[in-house]
């Protein structure tokens, strides 16, 4: 198959990886911890921890989840931000052969009772303010931890003084759950527990909407992450050399962006990873950059927005020369964002693509080479994509024709967990389906047009929805954009956009029109455009377009 663009790579960036590792993380780990004892593993709230202890405590821990239990195939459950507990509970998870499952740990009460109800696990470690809302949900052990135990003194104190009954960390347990810490005292003396896990075991179930938009568990073996990532570190080999490498990762280890892309470079690659538990707290991350000096830093659109209205970063103030890069992904990235975060920055953003479906079998431009203005890059080493037309999968699309993406790489999803209807329906001949539309230029750059299922039809016309919000937030005065299509009976459907202003500025919806008119063909133009306050997203910073058009047809009495 025709590859262009590999012509196009960094020279430093091999064409295929070939022979990826025989090992998992878990090995990973054990052999930073016995040859260089001291190397940094995690940096968490300015304390360090090395690999010697992250596999010390999963030691620990695993003899215990073992005394309690937990057996080969057996899934835990991990409800927590980001903290050290995080990576010390999924090695020790691996140690004894279960598999982790990762979980949202803002969920509600219901939301969480269906995710769980998805992998059945047989234990569930959680943060202790969603304590409440696991024992809810789940009828057997509960580990709980507190955010505090992997604070530095100083901060430890205050937080126990000031927030701790405050924000709900504070709590008692019920009878028979039991304390993190006094499971890791248990394990200390027990010795090593024996590393079960080998490369084709299943190793995480990451929760997908998948291209049908309904949750399913996606099953990744250790070899898939070894892969992952492998590839992305050869990649982003530029800027992850030297003594400053590093990732600061303020995204959820429980997406697999965190836990599929930035942690699987730095374990297999032994370098720290910088973890950020609130990146809401746009003023936390960015004293964290200027405290702990990432190399590379992980984003989603929604937070380089966010870093671009923060008083520090536009006064010129912040400190952001230790970052060589920031990758940019799980959410299209607007030119308009890329243009003003680099000129206020000088930190170059490059944007890649994937899904949770593909291991985080990745598309990104490249770090030194042409980054092209809403491209998502080309495929990394070993990820081959071709584009097919969207209703016959048979017929591949020449160059510029827009159609649907399909991807095949050595780490795709196992499957959708117990869900071999919709396996079969997503990955066909070796090929992933991702539901999303787009072309291949000349050189093997790919443009994202949009996903399949979110593509307007107006008047017999064709509409983007991407193209509409990249023209809106090109507008000096927003900030945000979501745009959709809403049922219409004379043209079938017609756009409408939803836009949060840039703080301080007015908007006028008659205005944005205008503006709109003068970039877009006449059926682009949205039909109304509402002024709000912020937009729903998923976690990661994605705008939920489904939720704005359940809620607009809500508001015009038409049912779903």
């Amino acid at each position: 198959m025709n590859q262009p663009w590999l012509q196009h790579y960094d020279s430093d960036v091999p064409a295929r990886i070939g022979q990826y590792p025989d090992k998992t993380l878990v090995d990973f780990v054990a052999e930073h911890g016995e040859r260089r004892p001291d190397a940094v593993a995690v940096t968490f709230k300015g304390t360090s921890y090395t690999f010697r202890q992250l596999d010390e405590w999963s030691d620990a821990l695993a003899q215990s989840l073992k005394k309690a239990g937990v057996q080969r195939g057996d899934r835990v459950a991990l409800v927590l931000p980001n903290c050290p507990q995080f990576l010390i509970s999924e090695l020790a998870i691996w140690k004894i052969g279960g598999i982790v499952a990762p979980q949202n740990p803002i969920y509600t009460a219901r939301e969480m009772q269906e995710s769980l109800a998805t992998t059945e696990p047989k234990v569930v470690i959680t943060l202790t303010p969603f304590y409440t809302t696991v024992k809810e949900s789940h009828r057997g052990l509960v580990i709980a931890t507190n955010i505090k135990e992997y604070l530095p003194g100083v901060l430890r104190v205050l937080f126990t003084l000031v927030k701790e009954k405050k924000e709900g960390h504070r709590i008692e347990l019920q009878h028979g759950d039991v304390w993190f810490a006094d499971m890791l005292s248990r394990g200390a003396s027990m010795g090593k527990p024996g590393t079960i896990a080998r490369p084709d075991d299943p190793a995480v179930i990451l929760m997908s909407g998948g291209t049908t938009g309904t949750p399913k568990g996606v099953l990744s073996r250790h070899r898939d992450l070894i892969a992952a990532g492998r590839q992305l570190a050869s990649w982003l080999h530029h800027a992850l050399q030297g003594p400053g490498a590093s990732i600061m990762l303020p995204l959820p280890l429980f997406h697999t962006y965190g836990f599929a892309g930035a942690q699987s470079i730095t374990i297999t690659e032994g370098i720290p990873l910088m973890l950020i538990p609130n990146p809401r707290d746009v003023g936390d991350v960015v004293k964290s950059i200027d405290r702990d000096r990432p190399a590379l830093f992980c984003g989603v659109p929604t937070l380089f927005n966010a870093l671009l209205n923060n008083p520090r970063v536009m006064s010129g103030k912040a400190n952001f020369r230790s970052v060589k890069a920031c990758f940019s992904g799980a959410a299209p990235l607007m030119a308009e964002t890329k243009k003003r975060f680099e000129a206020i920055t000088g930190g170059q953003i490059v944007e890649g693509y994937s899904l949770t479906e593909a291991t985080m079998a990745v598309c990104a431009n490249p770090l030194r080479g042409t980054n092209k203005i809403g491209s998502i890059g080309m495929p990394l080493p070993d990820v081959i994509v071709k584009v097919v037309d969207s209703d016959d999968s048979s017929r591949v699309m020449g160059t510029g024709e827009v159609g649907e993406i399909l991807i095949q790489a050595p780490q795709l999803m196992q499957g959708y967990w117990n869900n071999p209807t919709e396996t079969a329906e997503t990955v066909v001949d070796g090929w992933l389906h991702t539901g999303d539309l787009g072309y291949l230029d000349e050189d093997g750059y790919i443009f994202i047009v949009d996903r399949k299922k979110d593509l307007i039809k107006t008047s017999g016309f064709q509409v983007w929805p991407r193209e509409i919000e990249e023209v809106l937030s090109a507008h000096p005065s927003v900030a945000e954009a979501g745009a959709a299509g809403m049922p219409d009976e004379y043209k079938g459907e017609v756009v409408v956009a939803w836009v949060v202003p840039r703080p301080g500025q007015h908007v006028d919806p008659e205005a944005l029109r205008t503006w709109c008119r003068q970039k877009l063909a006449p059926f682009k133009v949205p039909a109304r455009i509402e002024i709000r306050s912020e937009l729903p997203k998923t976690m990661v910073g994605k705008v939920l377009r489904r939720k704005l058009v359940a809620e607009e047809k809500a508001k015009v009495g038409i049912e779903n």
